[in-house]
């Protein structure tokens, strides 16, 4: 088969299982249709009729977890990963996209809570997860409903809410390496008006040094029926977290060493991070067949760090102490946004109107944190020298739709399109910046076409073609004009980085409550935006240094789930996932040698790679999980889980593989009740993380000659080691 006809193969399967469908003509009623799409509120949860592979997991059983982080809710996800750096610090990632370069980057991936956007500033993504109502994970493109970022899905999550709030909870918890939770939620509900306030906090002493952390929640809901059609949401949460270093070390040896990183200093730590989200929606069954629903909201980010440990001290000797860092990062994020989406459905056609405007500003200020020289040659850089001071702004109109159509009895149709007008501008105040109106503007547009057909009453058949994007940073449309002593030059030709997925699939429901699923997909990304020079190296003579359009990158697979009813004395979950994940163009890597911090002659060197062709580095092959519960008498479930993955590669060169590993889990919960009419219910839990101490490796980054010792190996990896085998216990209390 030919590169042109393998381009091509998710596009055939899809238009063959179109065409190969029978002439169906006349037969039962299919029900009223209706748009499932939102970005608001995900109360529509229905996967008939749906052309994409979609995963939805309840409120109850992420409760039922006791899980610390969100990774140890999606693993149940096929084809879905998170890169645990440690505790809560982690970046999702689906179907393999945005797996390669650093942790700092845009996940690829739409995070949506309660209708707003949420992101920080590393890239990582806060979630609180003591107020989690459900999860959806939309798999494949989806920019076709959020618009810049989602080249390869959306994470949607729902906070809790509703009368079902009333009363109170109280919960707290214990566990390995001083960690401890607790939370205290109280609610009512009325005729007219239901809410509630919830108060938790999650903090740990952690396995890794300098690694403590805490995070306080204050969140609530009120909720208004303003008829028996309409109601009106008022949700806010406030969060202050700390968080000090992720426990990298350098190299393999050290790994084995000294695991929790005492002779290590992490780029970055000592994170304060002050958090704020509120949001007002509006909805209003208009008809039996008919929604309205408006959403407004603001997000604000306030993290204050420390960046770039000094190496060099105003006495020109090496400097090794853990608390001397040369940057204190003043950063502020806020996101506003306004939403609007009008549903409608009948027999034969269900539609979706919809508009998104977004006003968004990151404000960033560094200043100097302690006195130090680059070099033993450099002058001495004084402490509270202000060093950045900028504001970027980013504006987003989008117009955005669905259109659903019944073409016979159990075939469905689905169209979407957004079109997305962003403006992009920065400004810079310190006295020194050029009087320089640097502004982008990018249109573009996104679609998904795809079919769902019930083959009977418990399978059907869906496919699609769906269409991702991500526009330039400021930072990679201005780096020359931004940073007067850099060395990359300004590239404001830059184009949105694109992504098209394939996938085609069959779901279905056997005997016993049995739910499976299973797709196949390609994802080609193109427009790919990197550096000419590669990573901390110089590009070849006469090459201008430079973020250009230069690379791609395709991720194939096939995903299977299955999923019984927990409810039944033996249940089950699995989920598999194969990935080949390849660079089809990235020709410009340089991997440096030496010391990237000396400017002298010699102390350093490059070598030029080729990567294309290369597997995606930290995309294992192979990824499985398994979870069975037995519930021997009432009340009580025992589940052991799970979590394979294959080995992969460290760095983009293809040189260094870390080893693959399983992973078993327990997790026991006991319910019970006392009281009249059962006025209290109780819930016990014990977790055991890790049950047989393996030892391995959260995540492994490998990109240049780490120690400058003109040899790039194992050595020069940067690695978070896993903590090993951990436990958590702990009680709730419902009334």
């Amino acid at each position: 088969m030919n590169l042109k006809m393998k381009r091509h193969v998710a596009v055939a399967a899809s238009l063959l299982a179109f065409l190969a469908l029978p002439n169906i003509s006349g037969a039962e009623d299919m029900g009223l249709m209706q748009v499932d799409s939102t970005t608001i509120d995900d109360r529509f949860e229905s996967k008939r009729g749906e052309p994409s592979n979609v995963s939805v997991i309840s409120g109850s059983k992420v409760e039922k977890a006791h899980a610390e982080n969100i990774k140890q809710i999606l693993d149940a996800i096929p084809g879905v990963t998170a890169e645990l750096q440690s505790q809560d610090s982690l970046k999702i990632h689906i179907r393999g996209v945005e797996n390669q370069r650093f942790m700092g980057e845009k996940p690829g991936v739409a995070v949506v809570i309660d209708g707003v956007p949420v992101f920080e500033r590393t890239g990582r993504v806060n979630i609180n997860m003591d107020d989690i109502e459900s999860i959806k994970v939309i798999k494949g493109g989806a920019s076709y409903l959020f618009g810049d970022d989602a080249l390869a899905g959306a994470v949607i999550i729902t906070t809790k809410r509703g009368a079902k709030m009333a009363g109170g909870q109280l919960s707290a918890e214990a566990g390995s390496f001083g960690y401890k939770r607790g939370m205290v939620r109280a609610g009512f509900a009325g005729d007219k008006v239901s809410g509630h306030v919830q108060l938790s906090r999650r903090d740990a002493d952690s396995y890794y040094f300098q690694g403590k952390y805490k995070a306080d929640y204050l969140n609530g809901k009120l909720q208004a029926y303003l008829s028996d059609t309409s109601d009106l949401t008022l949700g806010w949460e406030v969060a202050k977290r700390f968080k000090d270093s992720h426990g990298t070390v350098e190299g393999v040896t050290q790994a084995a060493v000294d695991p929790t990183s005492v002779s290590g200093r992490d780029y970055a730590r000592n994170y304060n991070v002050d958090l704020g989200k509120y949001y007002l929606t509006y909805a209003n069954d208009l008809s039996e067949s008919s929604n309205l629903m408006l959403n407004i909201y603001q997000f604000g980010d306030h993290t204050k760090f420390w960046t770039a440990p000094i190496r060099t001290g105003v006495n020109r000797l090496p400097v090794t102490d853990v608390n001397a860092y040369q940057n204190d990062n003043d950063y502020k994020q806020t996101q506003r946004g306004l939403k609007g989406e009008w549903r409608g459905g009948s027999d034969h056609l269900a539609w979706l109107g919809a508009f998104d405007l977004r006003d968004n500003s990151y404000k960033n200020k560094v200043t100097i944190l302690q006195d130090f020289r680059a070099s033993a040659f450099s002058p001495v850089t004084t402490a509270g020298t202000l060093i950045s001071d900028n504001q970027t702004k980013e504006r987003m109109y989008a117009g955005y739709g669905e259109l659903k159509f019944r073409v016979a009895d159990g075939l469905t149709a689905t169209m979407n399109g957004r079109y997305d007008h962003i403006k992009l501008s920065y400004e810079d105040y310190l006295p020194a910046a050029p009087a320089t109106d640097l502004s982008r503007r990018f249109n573009v547009g996104s679609w998904r076409g795809g079919i769902n057909y019930e083959i009977n009453d418990s399978v059907a058949l869906y496919s699609n073609i769906t269409t991702g994007f991500r526009a330039p940073t400021i930072q990679q449309l201005f780096a020359g004009t931004i940073s007067l002593t850099g060395n990359v030059a300004a590239n404001p030709n830059l184009t949105p980085e694109r992504a098209v997925n394939y996938e085609i699939g069959l779901r279905g429901r056997i005997a016993g409550g049995v739910e499976w699923d299973i797709a196949a997909f390609q994802i080609d990304r193109k427009d790919f935006i990197l550096n000419v020079a590669g990573q901390y190296a110089t590009p070849n003579n006469g090459v201008i240094d430079q973020y250009q359009n230069i690379g791609g990158m395709r991720n194939r697979g096939l995903e299977f789930s299955l999923k019984s009813d927990q409810e039944q004395i033996f249940s089950m979950d699995v989920a598999y996932t194969l990935l080949d994940a390849k660079f089809t163009r990235y020709d410009n890597f340089n991997l440096l040698l030496g010391n990237r911090f000396s400017p002298r002659p010699g102390a350093n060197t490059r070598i030029s790679y080729d990567n294309s062709g290369n597997v995606v580095p930290r995309a294992p092959k192979h990824k499985l999980f398994v979870a069975a519960r037995v519930k021997p008498f009432e009340g009580f479930t025992l589940t052991g889980e799970m979590n394979a993955q294959s080995w992969y590669y460290a760095d983009e060169i293809n040189q260094e593989k870390i080893g693959g590993h399983a992973i078993f889990d327990l997790v026991a919960n006991y319910d019970f009740s006392v009281g009249a009419n059962k006025a209290v219910e109780f819930n016990l839990f014990a977790r055991l993380d890790n049950a047989f101490d393996r030892t391995y490796y959260n995540t492994a980054r490998g990109y240049y000659d780490s120690n400058a010792d003109f040899t790039y190996n194992a050595e020069d990896l940067s690695i978070v080691v896993n903590p090993g085998r951990r436990w958590t216990a702990g009680m709730t209390a419902t009334f």
